[in-house]
């Protein structure tokens, strides 16, 4: 029986995510007559450690899985669940996401005193979040709020809900989801109000690319419509360079086709911190590679481009 070692970040939602993987992953071991147990090692991150300051000022890439990459190069452990939202465009060398399980809710979400919906929020309300792409679509709607940074994982930024006099925060939904938080959530924010970040709600499980242990176990947990929609937001962050210190966001979804097959329906946004310039489209297509380039061409037409170079994308 082998065991294997499953690498996470120590927060409260990487540990329930990463327990909800392994007891579906038993599952199918089990389905399939395959022997393993699993163990968990708890991993510190940069991101983690940096909690004094926004994300976008932090800069680079793979704040999040670093350290968690390094951990399975060196064979420390056999498999991380990541969160995709979380991965950098640049895979690392040696390394492959063996299975994408099926994605959760990707939207955004509104925490409010009271249930207060977003429209409904007073004027200067002050709202947390430390993503720019939040900040940049709420002020396009909402110009009037008074948008703050908000550090911590998603239990803390609850407490400062209460603690430090914000009317609101805004998460992702998805992990109030996994941690059985629904009923916390006062309203979900619309794509068309507020494009989620690329790969939002998915998990990417990776392992070691010479691993056929893993990848034969992992490729059973596959979710083919999740990898569509991930590979298409994926491709249109990586051909516009794009992080976490410029508001940019895509969301797809995936149906059936017509014609035959999957057809995928992509929009995207690329913006200004302060709201004030939001380029958004639309396209759809089967080919989630070119669904991306194209999203991506259509917004560097617009300008985009420019505004990245402007933020230091």
């Amino acid at each position: 029986m082998r065991t294997v070692t499953v690498g996470t970040r120590q927060s409260a939602l990487a540990l329930t995510q990463t327990n909800q993987v392994i007891e579906q992953l038993k599952l199918l071991a089990g389905n399939a007559g395959i022997e393993c147990r699993f163990e968990i090692k708890k991993i510190v991150t940069r991101g983690d450690q940096i909690l004094d300051v926004t994300l976008s000022k932090v800069g680079g890439k793979g704040l999040f899985v670093k350290e968690i990459e390094q951990a399975l190069l060196d064979g420390t452990i056999d498999m991380a669940v990541h969160s995709m939202k979380d991965m950098p465009w640049e895979r690392q060398e040696g390394l492959a996401i063996g299975g994408t399980p099926v994605r959760e809710d990707p939207r955004d979400c509104l925490i409010t005193r009271g249930g207060v919906a977003l429209a409904d929020l007073p004027g200067g309300a002050r709202v947390g979040t430390s993503s720019l792409r939040r900040a940049a679509q709420l002020l396009a709607f909402r110009p009037d709020l008074n948008i703050e940074s908000i550090r911590g994982n998603i239990d803390s930024r609850l407490r400062k809900l209460e603690t430090e006099g914000f009317d609101a925060i805004v998460l992702a939904a998805a992990g109030l989801h996994r941690m059985g938080w629904k009923d916390r959530i006062s309203e979900y924010l619309s794509p068309d109000i507020c494009i989620p970040t690329v790969a939002q709600g998915a998990l990417g499980i990776e392992c070691r690319a010479d691993d056929t242990f893993m990848l034969d176990l992992l490729g059973k947990f596959e979710h083919a419509d999740t990898v569509l929609a991930v590979t298409a937001e994926r491709q249109f962050l990586g051909r516009l360079n794009g992080g976490c210190q410029i508001p940019i966001g895509a969301h797809v979804t995936v149906r059936d086709n017509p014609a035959g097959g999957r057809l995928l329906e992509m929009t995207a946004v690329v913006g200004s911190p302060d709201g004030s310039r939001l380029i958004k489209e639309w396209g759809q297509g089967s080919d989630p590679v070119k669904l991306g380039d194209l999203l991506a061409d259509k917004l560097i037409a617009q300008g985009a481009d420019r505004i990245i170079a402007e933020l230091g994308g």
